[in-house]
């Protein structure tokens, strides 16, 4: 059994950062313990579980100041304070505040104050009392003077949760996937598809909107751009510059492709409006399933226009090999390379 009194090895502030304070992983993965900088608050000595449908977390070891449903709050409080902090100091510099939220993750807990406001289900409640995180955050930069000088960028790390409830959602008229296929976990758009937000007054236009095929890998190289730091050839390997893009000042693809996999590691690269999936079926938890009886009557690979067929519908692989063959052998020369990048970038 690990020992909560001694220091957390190969976390945060032994990678970078000068500060810490967080969880373990989400919010339903034990133990739940705070942890503050190298040291968990305090020391678990009970169990907790919940079985419930949307509320659910595993059975793990908690400790007495870890409440589920108020770590959303307290990490909230916790990031205001932090930018309180920074702005007012007697030698006030940029600072780097990276806010990772538990929600609207499982388990899906909503305070009182937002149950029923999204006048839908709980997971949408949820959702709600994010944009209240954001606006606390929003807050807290215009009350100290700041926001006009502050890049500020909202993203996620995956599409939405099956966890959500998409039957009942849809029976208020609402998909979180939009039109596009599956959730989170497959390899279809909806599994991948992600809110990109930026807020960066006097640089990114206001309402702006830009058609590139961007990836949170890329967000790397574009802060290193932004501060000045020169990234080494090891550095970002597949990461891109997108600071061009969020300035409004190419309209040329700064990715030649992108890839990415689904939970069961199934591949697949996109490049242009042509996506190439490498296996007959969701590589995750849609149907079809992988190794049902359904995707072995599929054709091993699939292949999309995006453009023409977001929700991907119609299978091009068997008409269009040669777009196949040609974005199967830029995966493998990536592969082979260990970079998606070139080394003289």
């Amino acid at each position: 059994m690990a020992d909560f009194s001694l220091p957390v090895s190969g976390g945060p502030v032994n990678l970078g950062f000068d500060h810490f304070f967080g969880i373990t992983a989400s919010l339903d993965i034990p133990p739940y313990v705070y942890i503050e900088d190298d040291l968990a608050t305090m020391v678990p000595e009970s169990y907790t579980r919940n079985d419930s449908k949307m509320s659910w977390w595993r059975k793990g070891l908690t400790s007495e100041d870890f409440d589920h449903q108020l770590v959303l709050p307290l990490l909230t409080k916790k990031a205001v304070s932090y930018i309180d902090q920074q702005a007012r100091s007697d030698n006030a510099q940029p600072f780097f505040l990276y806010f990772p939220l538990p929600a609207p993750h499982t388990p899906i807990l909503p305070l009182d104050e937002f149950k029923g406001k999204s006048k839908t289900n709980a997971y949408g409640d949820f959702v709600l009392q994010v944009d209240h995180v954001v606006g606390q955050i929003l807050e807290a930069l215009e009350r100290n003077g700041i926001k006009d000088e502050t890049l500020l960028i909202f993203t996620s790390d995956n599409g939405c949760s099956p966890e959500a409830d998409f039957d009942g959602l849809s029976a208020y008229g609402h998909n979180p996937s939009y039109n596009f296929r599956g959730a989170k976990s497959d390899i279809f758009e909806g599994g991948h598809r992600i809110p990109f937000l930026v807020s960066w007054p006097g640089q990114v236009k206001p309402g702006g909107k830009s058609a590139q095929t961007i990836c949170l890998t890329d967000l790397l190289a574009t802060l290193a751009a932004i501060t000045g730091y020169d990234l080494q050839a090891s550095e970002g390997v597949d990461s891109y510059n997108l600071l061009p893009a969020m300035l409004g000042n190419s309209e040329e693809n700064i990715r030649e492709a992108t890839v990415h996999h689904s939970v069961n590691g199934s591949f697949a690269i996109r490049k242009g409006p042509w996506k190439l999936i490498l296996c007959p079926d969701s590589g995750g938890w849609s149907t079809p399933l992988p190794g049902s009886q359904e995707a072995g009557n599929l054709p091993a690979y699939q292949l999309y226009n995006l453009e023409e067929d977001p929700g991907e519908q119609d299978n091009l692989y068997p008409s269009r090999p040669e777009i196949a063959l040609e974005l199967e052998t830029l995966l493998t020369e990536y592969k082979d390379a260990g970079r998606s990048t070139p080394l003289n970038r």
